[in-house]
Parts: C-alpha cells; sequence; structure tokens
C-alpha cells in the first residue's frame, strides 16, 4: 500500500493512499480537548498513564479517568481502556449511560523485566465498552474453513476471539523492529484485536493519548482510517516517523 505525506502544521500531519485508509495526526492536546472537538468515529482507544510510574500520580486519577471514558462515549459505539487489573475495576459500576461492558480483557506476557523477587506483573486489562446496540464482528477471527461456513449461513454459533491476549511486551530482542523507545509501548498484536473486533474497513479509529502510534500502523495494516494525537510533541514525532514505512508492511494480524 503507498503512501503520500502531506503536511499541515496547523491541523496536523495526513499520511494517506488514494481510495484506502488515512491516517490523520493531530497537533498535541490534551485527550479530554481531543475527544470534545472529536466527530464522531467507530472505536475510541484510551492508553492512560496508570497513575503510578513514569506517568506520575494524582489524587483524582479515577474521577478523571470516568470523566474521559465518558467523554469518549459521546462520539463512539466502542471504546476499549487499557490499565491495571485494581484501577479498572473502578470504572465498572459507573459506565457511561447506554454502555455496556463487552469484555474484560486479558494481555498476558511472560516477560515482564521486573527485578522485584517473587510475584511481578504478568498481565494488563483492557476493557471493551460498547453501546448496547452496537454492532462488533468476530467473524474477523475465523478460519477459512469457518468463515465459509459463516457466510453460507451454516454456523449456528460463531466464537467470538479469546479474552486473553497472549504476547510478549517490546522489550530486550523481542520484536525489536517494533521498538521506539517510548516507557509504554504496546506490541502491535494486543492493538489490532481491539481493531478487528469493531470496526470494518475505512471505518475510523481515534487514539487521543496514542504514544507512539501503535494504532495508527495498526489501521494502516488493516485498512482503516485512524485519527492519532497526545500530549506530547516528543511521542507524536515519533508516530510520524514510524507510521510513514509502515504503509508498506504486510497485513499481519
Amino acid at each position: 500500500m503507498k503512501s503520500q505525506v502531506q503536511m499541515f502544521p496547523e491541523a496536523g500531519t495526513v499520511k494517506q493512499s488514494a481510495g484506502s485508509a488515512t491516517v490523520k495526526i493531530l497537533p498535541p492536546a490534551d485527550v479530554l480537548d481531543t475527544l470534545k472537538a472529536s466527530d464522531p468515529v467507530a472505536a475510541v482507544i484510551l492508553d492512560p498513564w496508570y497513575n503510578r510510574g513514569v506517568g506520575g500520580s494524582r489524587p483524582d486519577y479515577h474521577e478523571w479517568l470516568s470523566t474521559v471514558i465518558d467523554a469518549a462515549s459521546k462520539i463512539a459505539e466502542h471504546v476499549f481502556v487499557w490499565g491495571f487489573p485494581e484501577i479498572l475495576a473502578y470504572q465498572i459500576p459507573q459506565l457511561p449511560a447506554g454502555f455496556r461492558l463487552m469484555s474484560w480483557l486479558t494481555w498476558y506476557y511472560k516477560n515482564c523485566p521486573s527485578v522485584i523477587r517473587g510475584w511481578r506483573p504478568a498481565q494488563n486489562t483492557c476493557l471493551h465498552l460498547a453501546k448496547d446496540d452496537a454492532s462488533v464482528y468476530p467473524e474477523h477471527f475465523l478460519n477459512d474453513e469457518q468463515l465459509g461456513r459463516w457466510q453460507s449461513g451454516k454456523m449456528r454459533f460463531v466464537p467470538g476471539p479469546p479474552t486473553v491476549i497472549e504476547a510478549p511486551l517490546n522489550i530486550g530482542f523481542v520484536r525489536r523492529n517494533e521498538q521506539t523507545g517510548h516507557p509504554a509501548q504496546k506490541p502491535l498484536a494486543v492493538i489490532k484485536p481491539l481493531i478487528l473486533m469493531s470496526t470494518t474497513e475505512l471505518d475510523t479509529v481515534l487514539d487521543p493519548m496514542c504514544g507512539s502510534g501503535t494504532t495508527g500502523v495498526a489501521c494502516q495494516q488493516l485498512k482503516r482510517n485512524a485519527i492519532l494525537c497526545d500530549s506530547s510533541q516528543e511521542y507524536l514525532t515519533i508516530a510520524q516517523d514510524r507510521i510513514a514505512p509502515g504503509v508498506n508492511q504486510p497485513n499481519e494480524r
């Protein structure tokens, strides 16, 4: 898939291919400002800092995150929220009106570099929130035989994707071609299932906390439109540089 790059200092960067998906990179902005200014999209992916470590902490974190989720629910049928289980559990009793918990997804990884003896983190959580009438696409996860049966109407039950995504962290020699130096970068392997479950080709995904731009790369490979933003110009520059060569990568799931 070939790409053209156009620079818009005021409106961001657009990377596109005629008749196919477009990735738009907006200027730096706060997540709430981005969500409130956005047109409707199919899905929003939220990956905030987890109130510890590099991102720092704030005493009103749970209330703030609830406000962010609510703002995302105003413009999308699907909202994905990343975090540690003990943090996201606070959000379950206060989901936005008209939304339900579609799935509690677990990202399981064995290669956590923690030096703490004994127990160490080996998982992350992603809440899949969806409008009550939102469309989902489990058929995107079927093999060729299953897809044939589904298309012919012979599949009585369509199995959904697994709720546990097993994929190693991007560290050391693992996926060195994906690594950008971002302190909390997620692999494509855990972002693509979210996009496949909630969108079809040329639907638009918004990531207002995009970090190094993994959502944009995933959307390019899956032929979805993407809108990326972050509060950090440094990270947006990484995303911009990363997405340019990504347009010629194979569509790997």
